[in-house]
């Protein structure tokens, strides 16, 4: 049985959602700015015996890459250090799957302990995953600033149930900033699926390592990127099941989940004279069957589809995305007419300034590949609003709308009928004469 290591990753996620009648749902920006915290994940499992880089062995290399990686971090980096198959020799399954330790604990970074932690290490039992990546999510906390895991294995999880990409998705579920990065050491094809699940779930990286010189420039990467918060943190929305009770959105970035074949209901105040751009992605992070799609619509609280975005896949695309774009200019116009022939001047004016909600739905078309993907949280979807300025269309040169239009398009025809008579007759005259 192949050994190997895991770790996990989940996407960081902030924020509230508000039922109708209340303030619009705001991403919040002013989370107080805490340094990131850190924790490596390194497989120790007996697969790391095998002498195939370089001619030394996986553990060997692993251990200088992460003595390079610990000297060259900055003093403020919160490090921690958890290890997986590396103290029980035996052979019960049962005893090996609990074989995961934190070695050094979360805070910031001592190099000598570290170093001295990871020398002692020896290639030994099990790989058990995703009991590894539960626990190392419980040592980063669920509280504070982003969150960030670095999982490096050689091999696949041996120890399943759990399953590693199920407990993925359920820490992406819980919205608690964490992320997983995944880094395989001469992977396998099965031990790469394995690893791009995990990330995926969870927005993090995948990335393999066949040197040591690759390994130690890998590792430094994603931890010198756990070291930099993102620039913007999505804030957490529920999308209900229609628009009646959807959260009231203001522009921002949100992240929700979304169930295969569910439909996600939001709201949107747009202003006259405000264009709303909307976007969503959606992050497939389990098999399904190919030829799918995301529809993201924008409709009418009592349902009349505004405008739409959709894209589409076959089973190749990572994540799905679509976009809209939609101007109040009409519903306005459309507002005022009917006022003005109720012939009340003050109504039209409020008919004019009034703000438009528009319910944004997003919705898909996923059918799973296996029982297991078609359960456990949704999919993360990722909605980004904005409103702007409505971008006017130019005036028409002149040729209005209605019968004004129909009696300028009768004369052109007509125009055009009477010179193409003309050249007629003169090519017929003169074809005649030769």
């Amino acid at each position: 049985m192949h050994k190997s290591l895991s770790i996990v990753l989940a996407t960081g996620l902030i924020g509230a959602a508000t039922l109708l009648g209340a303030a619009p749902a705001y991403a919040d920006e002013t989370e107080p700015s805490e340094p990131p915290r850190v924790e490596l994940v390194l497989d120790v499992s007996g697969s790391m015996r095998a002498a195939d880089i370089d001619g030394e062995t996986r553990i060997a290399v692993a251990k200088r890459a992460f003595n390079k990686v610990v000297d060259a971090l900055p003093e403020t980096t919160q490090l921690g250090i958890r290890v997986l198959g590396a103290t029980y020799p035996g052979k019960n399954k049962k005893v090996g799957c609990r074989d995961t330790q934190q070695i050094v604990p979360v805070g910031p970074v001592n190099r000598v302990q570290a170093k001295n932690a990871i020398a002692t290490l020896k290639p030994t039992g099990y790989t058990p995953i995703g009991l590894a990546l539960r626990k190392a999510a419980a040592d980063l906390g669920d509280t504070g600033s982003t969150r960030r895991i670095v999982l490096i294995t050689d091999g696949e999880d041996t120890c399943t149930p759990p399953d590693p990409c199920e407990v993925a998705r359920d820490l992406a579920a819980q919205g608690t900033h964490l992320v997983v990065d995944t880094l395989g050491l001469t992977p396998d094809e099965k031990t790469r699926k394995q690893l791009v699940c995990i990330s995926t779930a969870t927005g993090g990286t995948y990335a393999a390592a066949k040197s040591e010189e690759e390994l130690t420039d890998r590792v430094q990467q994603l931890v010198d990127r756990a070291a930099v918060p993102p620039p913007v943190q999505p804030a957490t929305v529920t999308g209900t099941a229609d628009c009646t009770n959807a959260p009231l959105l203001a522009p921002g970035v949100y992240t929700d989940r979304e169930r295969i074949s569910e439909h996600r209901y939001y709201r949107v105040a747009v202003q006259p004279d405000q264009e709303l751009r909307a976007s969503v992605s959606i992050s497939l992070d389990r098999a399904l069957n190919p030829d799918y799609g995301v529809l993201l619509k924008a409709a009418t609280t009592g349902g009349r589809e505004l405008v739409r975005g959709v894209d589409a896949g076959s089973g190749r695309a990572d994540v799905l995305s679509a976009g809209l774009r939609w101007s109040a200019d009409e519903q306005k116009a459309d507002a005022k007419a009917s006022a003005e022939a109720a012939d009340t001047e003050t109504d039209a004016d409020e008919a004019a300034e009034t703000s438009t909600d528009v319910c944004l739905i997003v919705s898909n078309s996923f059918a799973a590949a296996t029982a297991a993907a078609a359960g456990g949280p949704g999919m993360p979807v990722e909605l980004s609003i904005d409103l702007v300025d409505a971008s006017h269309a130019p005036d028409a040169p002149g040729l209005g709308r209605g019968f004004l239009f129909l009696l300028v398009l009768v004369l052109a025809g007509l125009v055009a009928g009477v010179l193409a008579g003309w050249v007629t007759r003169y090519w017929v005259a003169t074809w005649r004469e030769n």
